[in-house]
Formats: structure tokens, sequence, C-alpha cells
């Protein structure tokens, strides 16, 4: 029998959508008559575009999944959750500032999962060095450029990394008014995500 983690938890700021809610976009947010999200300025708000289909492929499975952001823009992001109707994936909500530590050790506690049986999908190395100090499965969905962490600036690559050994990459999304923008030819991150469910899966 495959193992699967016994809870997955995502980070939400260009995780599951590709900006930061407290900097890019204008809250509050709502949902117009043609069913698009939009911000207080009437910019159009998008997920990433395999978001639905990996959060109900982990359901699916019998995976919960939990949310832990580190915003201080806590009432835009759950309104967010919201407005593209993924509340009802998320088990638990962890969303306020902070080190995540702090947010896998009250899910932990809610939860009673191990750290060991977690796995984390997030952007910011920062978060991922931290949390795998407590045992978690990781997995760092990487958005170039991040001017304080890239080595090549110039580069539109959001990659799936799973550990230094090998990178999969995940489909581009374009919003002209965003500040960073992915680009090119690149496989959907559903299709990474169940290619790393194999790979973690004993």
């Amino acid at each position: 029998m495959a193992r699967l983690p016994k809870l997955a938890v995502f980070d939400l700021d260009y995780t599951l959508w590709p900006f930061w809610v407290d900097t890019h976009v204008d809250p509050p947010f709502h949902k117009s008559s043609d069913g698009t999200v939009r911000d207080r300025r009437g910019q159009t708000i998008r997920l990433f575009p395999e978001v639905p289909a990996v959060l109900e492929r982990f359901r699916g499975l019998g995976v919960p999944i939990a949310a832990a952001s580190r915003t201080g823009e806590i009432e835009g992001a759950n309104q967010l959750l919201e407005l593209f109707d993924l509340v009802r994936y998320f088990v638990h909500r962890e969303i306020y500032p902070g080190s995540k530590v702090t947010h896998f050790e009250r899910l932990q506690q809610k939860t009673g999962v191990p750290f060991s049986q977690m796995i984390f999908f997030d952007d910011e190395r920062r978060n991922i060095v931290d949390v795998s100090k407590l045992g978690t499965e990781w997995c760092y969905l990487h958005l170039c450029p991040e001017w304080n962490e890239s080595s090549n600036p110039n580069s539109r690559t959001r990659d799936i990394c799973k550990g230094p050994s090998w990178t999969l990459t995940s489909s581009p999304v374009e919003e002209p008014h965003l500040r960073h923008k992915t680009t090119g030819n690149q496989e959907g991150i559903f299709k990474c995500i169940c290619k790393l469910l194999k790979c973690i899966c004993v």
C-alpha cells in the first residue's frame, strides 16, 4: 500500500496565487457579475491555473489540506479563499505573521499528525528551511525573480523542487498588472505534484 501524507500544507502568496496579497493587490476583493474576482481598483485577480485541480486531487486521495501563511493581510487572504471557493478544501487555516514553525506547531496540536507525515508547499526558502527542521517533507515552489534569494534576477521560471537533486516546472501565469510574472512553456503543477506524490510514496 502506498503511503501518502496525512496532511498537505499550502502557503498562499506565490503558491496558490501569483502575488503578495498585502503588496501587489488592493483589498477588499469582490466577485463581479461575470464571475471574476477583482480587487478594490477593479483589477482581475486569478489563481495559478492548476490550483483547484491540485486541491481536488489531494481531497480525492483522502489527504486533508491546511493553509499556512505569514501574510499580514489576514482578512484579504481569507476573503480570496472564500471568493475562489477554496475554503471547502481546507480543514485548518493558520494565517498570520511570524515564523511558520509556529503555524506548523499549531497544526500539529490541532490535527495530531506528526511533522514527518506532513508535506509543505511554499515559495520561500526561509520557510522551507525552518519547517524542514521539524522533519516535514517539503516542496519548494520557486518563482523568480526573487530579489532577496535568486542568483539570476532575469529568470522567470516557476519550479517545483523536492530536495537538491531534481526539479519540476509548472505552467505560467500572465497578469500585466502584477509586478512579478512567469513566462515560457512549462509543465502543469498538477502533473508535477502527481509525480511528487509518486516519489514520496513508499
